[in-house]
C-alpha cells in the first residue's frame, strides 16, 4: 500500500535527512519520499502495522502527523533531529 502523511515541524533538508535515515531503517518501508514544500512523507508498505510504526517513529523524533499533539517538547525534538540531519548531510 502507498500512503502520504502530512507531518508537523518539517522545516528543511536536515529534517528530511533525519526522517529518511530513521524511516528507511524500518523493514517494510520502501519508495520513501519527503516533500518539504507540502510537509509530507510518502512511502510504500505491505503490513498495516508498519503505518503505525512509522507514525510512532515520526512522533518520537519530533514530526507528528497533522492532527496529533505537537507539544513544546515535540517541537524541541524536531529541532534536535533537524540539527543532526544537517550535520550528517
Amino acid at each position: 500500500m502507498k500512503t502520504v502523511l502530512e507531518i508537523q515541524n518539517l522545516k528543511c533538508g536536515g529534517c528530511a535527512n533525519t526522517i529518511t535515515k530513521k524511516v528507511s531503517s524500518l523493514e517494510d518501508v520502501s519508495e520513501l519520499e519527503i516533500n518539504n514544500d507540502n510537509n509530507t512523507v510518502s512511502f510504500q508498505y505491505e503490513n498495516e502495522n508498519t503505518l503505525y510504526e512509522v507514525q510512532d517513529l515520526l512522533n518520537s523524533i519530533g514530526y507528528p502527523v497533522v492532527g496529533d499533539k505537537n507539544a513544546l517538547t515535540t517541537k524541541a525534538k524536531s529541532f534536535v533531529s533537524c540539527a543532526i540531519g544537517r550535520m550528517n548531510n
